[in-house]
């Protein structure tokens, strides 16, 4: 497996006093023919993040609109998303759109930590938030910090979740120990959680973040971003389930890494996986956690 890098595809600029930088956390949703809506999330002058949007053309690689105001903003200084919004991908439940999101807090003295909130995705594809409360918090599971869902429907109908949760901010190398975990759902909207899905190893792959997951006749497929604890910026990682089996991390086998030089030459993070006409694509951030924009890359057989 390799991934075919096609070149940095937005680089932001400042379009809107809640949009001045960054590009993180790319989401595309299909609009007709080659052309889709890139989701993100950009930061003002207090690195607090909003959803803005570009809309793109995969076939020619190229931004055909910049959308100049923010389609969602964080909340207020009380609300659980008071520093950011972080979306993780879209998905269907009781015929509504929904996008979950790692709402950032920064509280005064303390850790920066997250909980999950949900999105409305409306028909002409606006965004409002569920509630004002959070989707996921903190429990006996999850005890410390949430970030960046992923959702998958199955075919009998129910639902899985992938998303991170923090151990411990701080490991005996200094990194924290954020995991991938893992819930269920028969509807959507409840959840029973199931704790950790993908192995983390320390001084190896230990703090994960945004899980994309795909699933074919083999089993599941998982792109990810993560730090060894080593010193090492973010690079995105790959691991595999069987149907019925447990994950497997398969970093060695991710097919793509930073560039000699550029805009992903210090990190690749926030990988974004989808399908378009029979080809398999991602959307990924590069230096600063998304400062440089987001590219795209193809799967190819090479």
């Amino acid at each position: 497996m390799r991934w075919k890098k096609l070149g940095l595809l937005y680089s932001p600029e400042p379009v809107h006093p809640k949009l001045l930088s960054h590009a993180a956390n790319p989401l595309a949703v299909f609009l007709e023919g080659d052309v889709y809506r890139v989701f993100f999330s950009g930061r003002d002058a207090q690195n607090r993040s909003s959803v803005g949007y570009v809309d793109v053309d995969i076939a020619k690689r190229e931004v055909i609109y910049v959308h100049d105001k923010p389609v969602f903003e964080h909340g207020s200084e009380s609300s659980f998303y008071s520093h950011g919004v972080s979306i993780g991908n879209c998905y269907m439940a009781n015929g509504l759109r929904y996008i979950l999101f790692m709402g950032w807090q920064c509280p005064p003295g303390g850790h920066w930590r997250g909980d999950v909130g949900r999105l409305v995705l409306a028909d002409d594809l606006s965004l409002c938030i569920d509630s004002e409360e959070p989707f996921m918090a903190v429990d006996a599971i999850d005890k410390v910090s949430l970030s960046y869902p992923w959702v998958m429907q199955d075919a009998d109908g129910g639902y899985q979740m992938w998303y991170g949760s923090t151990v411990t901010w701080s490991a005996d190398n200094g990194e924290m120990i954020h995991v991938i975990n893992h819930a269920t759902s028969s509807d959507g909207d409840s959840w029973v959680r199931n704790g950790l899905s993908v192995p983390y190893q320390l001084g190896v792959a230990q703090a994960f973040s945004r899980p994309s997951v795909m699933q074919d006749s083999n089993g599941y497929h998982m792109w990810f971003s993560y730090r060894s604890g080593a010193g090492q910026k973010y690079r995105i990682g790959y691991a595999t389930c069987p149907l019925g089996g447990k994950w497997e991390l398969k970093l060695n086998e991710v097919g793509i890494d930073v560039s000699a030089e550029g805009w992903d030459s210090e990190m690749i993070e926030y990988p974004f996986v989808f399908d378009h006409h029979s080809r398999r694509y991602m959307l990924y951030n590069g230096n600063g956690n998304g400062k440089t924009g987001f590219g795209l890359a193809v799967l190819t057989d090479e």
